[in-house]
């Protein structure tokens, strides 16, 4: 097995720390949409619009919760793996670092598919506008 400096696992220290901002703003913003539509709620004359996005929403505060949760146990598995650098536990590092970049991986996954989830969000949006046709990638070679 290769030696892991203490260097290996305080490089993903950085990068954990800003997708934890990144995730934390989204939440933020999803957060705040949400408040506004449960006062729009109220006083939408098509509310199951609403309620579709106020669901579409509650999934995906549920994705970014675990993807926060993710990222923080790889950040803790960082330092335990320091931890255990120093300690001489090489087989213990070893372990520790393999958990906690998977864990990073698995939250990088969740946020993709809320990306997308996302995309369905603005879709439901803009439902209501007459002729907004769905686009795909293809419709760029298609001739007019």
């Amino acid at each position: 097995m290769p030696e892991i400096s203490i260097n290996t696992p305080a490089l993903l220290f950085p990068a954990i720390s800003l997708i934890m901002l990144a995730y934390t703003n989204r939440f933020f913003a999803i957060a705040n949409r949400v408040r506004n539509l449960h006062d729009d709620y109220a006083k939408a004359e098509n509310k199951d619009i609403v309620m579709k996005q106020i669901k579409n929403l509650r999934r995906r505060l549920n994705l970014i919760r675990y993807m926060q949760a993710l990222a923080v146990c790889s950040f803790i598995g960082c330092m335990l793996c320091m931890f255990f650098i120093l300690g001489g536990y090489a087989i213990a590092v070893n372990i520790i670092l393999a958990v906690s970049i998977l864990s990073l991986t698995a939250s990088l996954f969740i946020s993709l598919h809320e990306i997308f989830i996302s995309t369905h969000a603005v879709e439901l949006e803009l439902s209501d506008m007459v002729g907004l046709d769905k686009n795909s990638i293809l419709d760029i070679f298609k001739r007019r």
